[in-house]
Order: C-alpha cells, then structure tokens, then sequence
C-alpha cells in the first residue's frame, strides 16, 4: 500500500507539473479532498473498531459473570475425578504386581513339570533297559528248559548232553533256587550221563525241568507285570505333567497380555491424573485471579474508550477545519504550485518509446505512468522513481506469491493429512465404543446372573441351618430320653440288687447338710425335713421334654380276681431276677450303642453342615469378588465409554473445524494456485517492459 501511495503521488505529481499553472487550484483542492477522505476512512475504521472491541467487551463480561460457576464445577469435577483415578491407578500398579509374581510362579511350575518328566523319562529308560535285559534272559532259558523237556522225554537224553542247551541248563542248575536233592540229581544227569549205558531217571529230571520252566514263567510274567505298570506309571506321570505344562503355558500367555494391558492401562490412568492435576491448579489459578482479571479488562476497556473518543474527536475537528470554506480559499492562495519542465523534441521521443516499451501490459498502473509520459510536460526523473517503485512493487508482489503458495500448500496439506487422520481416529473410537458397550451388557448380565446365585446360595444355606437345627433338637431330645432311661435302669436295677444282690446294691448318697444346718444339728437342734424324691416314680429321673400322659382307660380295669389262696411260704425269684438284671444289661447296652450311633451320625451331620456353609461362604465370597472385580470393570468401561464418547465428540467436532479451514484454504487459495504461473509469467514480463522503458529514458538505444 505504501508503495502504491507512492506511484499515485508520484503520478498526481507528473500530471501537476504537465497540467501547469493552469491547473494549479484543481490539484490543490483535489489534495485536501483526498486528505479529508483519508481522514474520514479513518474516521469510519475508528467506529468499526470500537463496534468489535465493544462486542468482545461484552462477550468477556458475560464470561466473567458465567464463568465462575463453570471453572468452580470443573474445579469440583476433577477434584471428584483425581481420587477416583488415583485408586484405579494403585489398584492397576497392584494388580500388574500381582501379575508379575503369578508370571514368575506359572514359569518355575513349567519348569519344574519339564525336569519333572525329564527324569522321570531317564529313570524309564534305565528301567526298560533292565527288563529287556531281564525278559531276554528268561525267555532263553525258558525255551531251553523246553527243549531239555522235549528231548529227555523222548529219550535222547545222550544227545542232549551234547548240545548247548545242556550247557544253559548246567548254568541254571547252579543259578537256580532248588533244593539240595534236586540240584545234586541235576548235576549227576548233566555231569556223569555223558557214558553209554547210562539209564537216567528221566521222569524225576524231566519234573524237576518242568518246575525251574514254570518258575522263570512265573518270573517273567512278574516282571513283565511290572515293567507294565511302570510304563502306565510313566505315562501318566507325562499326561498330568503335560496337562500342568499346557495350563501353565497358556496362564502365561493370558497373564503376559493381561500384563501388557495392565501396563498400558496404568500409563493412560497416569497420564490422566496428570492432565487432570494440571487442568485443575490452572482451573483453580484462573478462578482465583477471575475477579481480578475482570476488573482489570474493565479498567482497560474504559481507557481504550476514552482513547477512541478523543481520536474521533480530533479526526472530526480536523476534518471540519479542512473542509472550512475559509481554509479552501487560504491553500488555495498559500500551497506553492509546481515547476515547469522544459521539454525538447528529444524527450518526446524518448517519451514515445518509452510508451511503446510499456504497451502491451494489462497492468493499470503501468497505464497509470504511460498515462503520465503522454503529459506534455513530464519530469523523467519522477517517472523513473514512479517505475523503479513499480519494478521493486512487482518483486515484492512476486514474493508474496511465492510465500503464500508455500504457505497454502503446506497448510492444505497439512489440513488434508489431520482430516484424514482425524476420520481414522473417529472409526477407531466407534470401534471402541461398540467393543464397550458390548461388554458392558455382558459384564451386566454376569452381575445380574451372580447376583441370583448368591441369592439362591443364601436361601440354600438357610434352608440346611433350619434341618440342622431340627435335627440337632431331636438328637438332643433323644439322647435325653435315652439318658433317662438309662438312669431309670440303673435305679430299677439297684433297686433289684438291695433285694437279690445286696452286695452290688448301691447305697443313695448321704444327705448333705449346709453349713446352717450342721451347726443347728449339732447345737442338738432337729435336721431339715428331707424333700420327697420328684421325677419318675419317685426316683429322681427327669426327662425334659414333653410326654404323652398314659392313663389307663376305665374300660381296661380287670374284673376283681377270685378271693386268694392261702399265704405259703415265700421264695425268693432269684433266678428269675438273673433273668431281669441280664434283659437289663441288655437294654443299657443297646441304649449306649443307640447313643453312640447317635453321638457319631450328630458329629458327621455337624461336620457335612460345617462344610456345606464353610463352601457355600467361600463360593458366596468368590461370587461377591467377583461380582466386585466385574462392577469395577463395569465402571472403568463405563467411563471409558464415557471418555471415547466424548473424543468422538472432540474429533468430530475438530474435523469439522478442519474441513472449515480447508474450505477457506481452497476460497482463498485455489485462484493463486490455479493461476500462479500466468500471474507469475505476466509479472516477470510487467518488469522486463519497465526495465526496458527505464533504459529508454536513461538513454539506452533499443532501435
């Protein structure tokens, strides 16, 4: 612009002198007039500005007066957020711990399993080593002994003597258990039968062949038994080790990934609570220096009001003094007029060729200072200026271009690349947030399925401590029951026993006086009363728990009995009562094993219920962990869900921003860039016709 404002006074300048005195009063009015119309464009710049800088007064005000309650929520929502990260991130760091110890245990497992089979499969092979040893032994001796058999129970016991076989059987009738006769029999028929004429007793050696073949029978199929349980020994050893190895291996790698996850999570929970901690002392900080900052941007504002005021103020005195018909007559009478120029028949040819050097350009300020050569008076020396200003005006314009198709390409494809990845950011978000909320409503319906298991397990539990409890109640009620009937049994039994056995008979326990009652007694006083025996008939014997009365009904009563002998003489039943104690025994006995069965089945069904409720509140704690673990996971999903949301939103939002900034790339980029090389090609000709006019009318000779 300046540069500009240069070749328009330069030109008013030219077209002055040219005009002469003549038009000496047109231009200077012409001068105050633009002055004033500067003056006035200023004037309308200064209201425009006040108009925008009051709008952004306004929308600060506003701020400060709703802004407050803003940053005090988000101070209260990070300061709500900041400990529920910090106990996410403590919980991860721990549960990677945790992980990293189980990683170590599952590895040494592993590797215990695999020494584990490695020398259970040495010891195997040693072992099979010695059973092919051994089996190949026996099954030589073993068909040996047969051809020994078959040979001597022929009657070729001479020829057999000559063969290797009697050298095995010699062998193994030095080897062999036998007895002595057996052994002595053997060596004779194996040493001395070599002579003619010899007649062995071939049935007895043919038995005792018979025997040692059943024995290494028997020792073979032993030690085949063995070594078959030692090979389905082995190979069970391998399949529980394998199944550990298997289930290790793949703890490992579910834990490995668990780990890895867990450590990506801990960094996104770390570098949460950092932005989080920062985003609330900058919160904070701003909400504390808010009352502040409004009053001072207040303070300001009014200065900068006043300050437009007083510019307005001048600009429009100014104005009203150039624009006075007293001060037009004045510069009218005062401002100097310009020098004329002498012009030759020479500098109007060089004026003419200078002309035609510019013709042909589109530029209207190069017609501006053709305009100005074809004055009838023209000063070279300002037409010269006007065009090494429009030659160092067309460079820089070049410049700019250049700068600014740098710019544009860089920011257009910077903008492209963030769009596109901005679009790839958002199809990943939607990922997430699909993968979430699918585990969300499953994580809800294993809650929701957990919950009803311990509901049920509950119900269950309470269920068997109420048939604990009858039970327990009818097993004390019996043992009572058979507790009193034992003591019955033992009275009525001492009380047979005073009369048939005196010396079992039992004595009852002498009374007991109290401490009053000896002293009374013994001062001669009369001893307390003694209490009637309660219970049973009178014997002390209490059952508590209820029982049925038995009233013998009146109809049951016996007809009186004919009128009774004579009294004889009277005999003991002492037999009889033999009979009696021996029944009694009896049933004491059966009562005590009864009670026994009883005491044992109670322990057993205390035991079982014990167990049952010890199982049901580990299962009912796994499940309420579980259900734990899984509300937890529940929540961090929720808030992750939440978090993905709100970066879709973000992204979304940001690639619209980008595509609006693309669009105002292309508005006001796509023209320059389109048309780059023409404006570029047209330039670099403006300046070669002005560089061409600037040596005509320096002197040059271009004919």
């Amino acid at each position: 612009m300046v540069a500009l404002r240069a070749v328009l006074v330069a030109a008013l300048a030219a077209s002055a002198d040219a005009a002469g005195l003549r038009g000496r009063t047109v231009l200077t009015v012409n001068s105050i007039r633009r002055v004033v119309t500067m003056l006035q464009g200023m004037q309308t710049k200064i209201v425009e500005e006040g108009k925008r800088g009051q709008e952004l007064y306004d929308k600060f005000m506003c701020y400060c007066q709703t802004g407050a309650s803003d940053l005090a929520a988000s101070v209260q929502a990070a300061e709500t957020k900041m400990p529920a990260v910090t106990s996410a991130l403590q919980e991860s760091t721990a549960q990677k711990t945790q992980l990293e110890a189980d990683l170590v245990q599952h590895k040494q497992d592993r590797e215990d399993a695999l020494a584990a089979i490695k020398e259970a499969s040495a010891l195997r092979e040693k072992e099979a080593g010695v059973f092919a040893k051994a089996s190949g032994d026996y099954k030589t001796n073993i068909a040996a002994t047969g051809k020994a058999i078959d040979l001597i129970s022929k009657g070729a016991g001479g020829s057999f003597l000559q063969t290797n076989t009697a050298a095995i059987v010699r062998s193994l009738t030095i080897n062999m258990d036998l007895s002595s006769a057996d052994r002595d029999m053997m060596s004779s028929f194996l040493s001395e039968g070599q002579g003619q004429g010899y007649t062995p007793q071939s049935g007895q050696i043919t038995g005792i062949l018979k025997q040692m073949k059943d024995t290494m029978e028997a020792d073979l199929a032993d030690i085949t038994k063995t070594e078959e349980e030692s090979k389905a020994n082995y190979e069970g050893l391998v399949a529980a080790k394998e199944k550990e190895i298997a289930a290790n291996s793949k703890a490992i790698e579910e834990k490995t990934q668990r780990l890895g996850e867990t450590g990506v999570k801990i960094e996104e929970l770390r570098e949460d609570l950092e932005d989080t901690s920062a985003s609330y002392e900058e919160d904070k900080k701003f909400l504390v220096d808010l009352d502040k900052n409004c009053a001072t941007k207040t303070e300001e504002y009014e200065v900068v009001k006043k300050t437009r005021a007083e510019e307005t103020l001048a600009i429009a005195e100014t104005i009203k003094i150039l624009n006075d018909d007293d001060a037009l007559e004045l510069f009218k009478t005062t401002l100097p007029s310009s020098s004329l120029l002498q012009v030759t028949v020479k500098d109007k040819e060089v004026r003419h060729m200078a002309i035609k050097a510019l013709r042909g350009s589109h530029d209207n300020r190069l017609d501006f200072i053709s305009l100005a050569l074809r004055g009838k008076k023209v000063n070279f020396d300002k037409v010269l200026s006007m065009i090494d200003e429009m030659v160092t005006l067309l460079g820089k314009e070049q410049v700019d271009d250049d700068d600014k198709q740098v710019y544009c390409q860089k920011d257009i494809d910077a903008n492209e690349d963030k769009n596109k990845e901005l679009d790839l950011d958002t199809s990943d978000l939607e990922k997430a947030i699909e993968e979430t909320k699918a585990f969300i409503e499953t994580t809800t319906e294993e809650l929701a399925a957990l919950a009803a298991g311990i509901n049920a397990l509950d119900k269950s539990v309470i269920k068997a401590t109420d048939q604990r409890k009858a039970e327990n109640e009818e097993y004390k009620s019996t043992m009572a029951q058979n507790t009193a009937a034992k003591e019955l049994l033992g009275v009525a039994k001492n009380r047979l026993n005073k009369f048939y056995n005196p010396k079992l008979h039992v004595e009852a326990p002498k009374r007991e006086f109290s401490a009053e009652d000896r002293i009374a007694v013994n001062m001669g006083g009369t001893p307390p009363p003694t209490e009637a025996p309660g219970g049973i008939a009178g014997t002390g014997v209490e059952v508590f728990v209820q029982v049925r009365s038995h009233a013998q009904r009146s109809d049951d009563v016996a007809a009186p009995p004919p009128p009774p002998e004579a009294v004889g003489a009277y005999m003991t039943k002492g037999q009889e009562s033999t009979g009696v104690l021996t029944l009694v025994d009896m049933l004491v006995a059966d009562l005590d094993k009864e009670m026994q069965e009883m005491d044992v089945e109670e322990k057993d069904a205390q035991n079982d219920y014990e167990k049952y409720v010890q199982d049901s509140a580990d299962k009912r704690a796994q499940d309420s962990k579980s259900i734990a673990e899984k509300e937890s996971a529940k929540a961090d999903a929720e808030a992750a869900l939440g978090k993905a949301e709100l970066d879709k939103k973000s992204k979304v939002q940001e690639s619209y921003a980008t595509a609006m900034i693309l669009k105002d790339l292309h508005l006001e980029c796509d023209w320059l860039l389109g048309n780059f090389e023409m404006r570029k090609e047209a330039r670099v000709g403006e300046i070669d016709s002005l560089k061409k006019a600037t040596a005509i009318l320096s002197g040059a000779d271009f004919a």
